[in-house]
């Protein structure tokens, strides 16, 4: 089984500097144009399924990079980003997040000792809920065989691979936030999880 897990393209809410986590946001132009690029340079890969987050910035990215596939598109809510609660759609500048006086300084820095917001999801169940879903994907014998786009998010996808890499929770943020549309690719051999690439970005510019 091979994995080629990505993060969605950019969004409004991204140039913004806003916390999206579980709000429903579209990918913008810009967003739409990175999937676009890294579409053509994944084209010749042979996919045989997608499993996509929910939130429509991931499934959209998903049907821009498959370039109108038939193939089966799977809805995985364990891949969904992790909740903000009440602080999302709350701005957060680069100041913010370096400020060690910031409410939300510790889930960059220090994930450990987060404390989401009221109603927000903590690191640890994100953590739970994402390697849940690769244990999952380990007992699919059918699939073994198989190349599947995972379309996710920043977080979620740091999940899995603090998961597949048995990062503490510490570590959570092990070589920053991915960017937009980046691709990491995981085998599955002999029942072990392997990271062949790490966030791989198919464009310079757009």
């Amino acid at each position: 089984m091979r994995l080629y897990i990505i993060r969605h393209g950019e969004t409004p809410w991204n140039t913004q500097l806003r916390l999206q986590g579980q709000t429903d946001i579209e990918l913008n132009e810009k967003g739409r144009a990175l999937a676009e690029v890294t579409a053509r340079a994944m084209r010749g890969i042979p996919f045989d399924m997608v499993i996509t987050s929910p939130l429509v910035r991931a499934r959209e990215t998903a049907d821009i990079v498959l370039e109108h596939r038939d193939i089966p598109v799977i809805t995985e809510e364990r891949i969904r980003e992790i909740g903000f609660g009440e602080m999302e759609g709350r701005q957060i500048s680069e100041e913010e997040k370096h400020d060690p006086n910031s409410e939300f300084y510790c889930f960059f820095h220090d994930p450990e000792h987060y404390v989401p917001a009221r109603g927000g999801e903590t690191i640890a169940s994100l953590l739970e809920r994402t390697a849940d879903f690769l244990n999952e994907l380990k007992q699919k014998q059918e699939w073994y065989e198989k190349t599947i786009l995972i379309s996710t998010h920043g977080a979620a996808s740091r999940g899995l691979l603090a998961a597949i890499k048995h990062t503490p929770k510490k570590g959570f943020w092990e070589n920053g936030v991915p960017k937009n549309c980046a691709v990491t690719i995981v085998d599955l051999e002999h029942g072990e999880w392997i990271i062949k690439e790490q966030d791989r970005v198919y464009y310079e510019d757009v």
